[in-house]
């Protein structure tokens, strides 16, 4: 069974917030596969079903994003699901907006959400689609502009993206990592700038 979780922060004040992509595409995914993700499963939000033929589970971890990992961990170990199964998508301030960057492993670059997926699991060999953020000019506070509602200009982009986002999570769990990679990775629209 493949475990994708979405990472993000509990409460409807941070519902529509660049660090809530994360749940948004799990919530995509959801809709497109009648997963329902409302059953109480280790501090998250988890659901089962299948993708694309492959059983699949579903989650929102409800512990806010710095302890991620407190909830995915147990998760898994409960599931019985290795990391090599493991799916995680999250918001990217380091990539510009609707860009998308699947990896295969890496450190988690400054994110805590993933540094505590990858310090609970004492791997880096995680897969993971990060989702691009970065507005294009200069951001004073990084934790302030996450946390913000988005603006009304990426409201009207941000439902192409999330579908984006999910039709990459499921190439990942029908066609394999690296058909994804070359399918989806993309830089942000009109963006040159070399992403990391």
């Amino acid at each position: 069974m493949f475990l994708v979780a979405g990472l993000g922060n509990p409460g409807e004040e941070y519902a529509l917030t660049p660090h809530n992509l994360g749940f948004l595409t799990v919530d995509r995914l959801a809709e497109r596969h009648a997963i329902r993700v409302n059953r109480k499963d280790s501090k998250a939000l988890a659901g089962a079903g299948q993708i694309d033929g492959h059983p699949v589970m579903l989650a929102k971890p409800q512990t806010f994003m710095n302890l991620s990992g407190d909830s995915i961990a147990p998760l898994m170990e409960k599931h019985s699901i290795g990391p090599e199964r493991l799916v995680v998508v999250y918001d990217e301030l380091d990539l510009g907006w609707k860009a998308l960057r699947i990896k295969p492993k890496g450190s988690a670059a400054g994110h805590k959400g993933m540094k505590s997926v990858i310090s609970s699991l004492k791997t880096s060999e995680i897969v993971r689609v990060r989702l691009g953020i970065y507005p294009g000019h200069p951001v004073e506070d990084g934790a302030e502009f996450v946390l913000a509602p988005f603006r009304r200009s990426q409201l009207k982009e941000l439902d192409e993206f999330i579908g984006y986002a999910a039709d990459a999570v499921r190439a990942i769990i029908a066609e394999g990592v690296e058909m994804a990679m070359t399918k989806f990775n993309r830089r942000a629209p009109g963006s040159n700038r070399e992403e990391a």
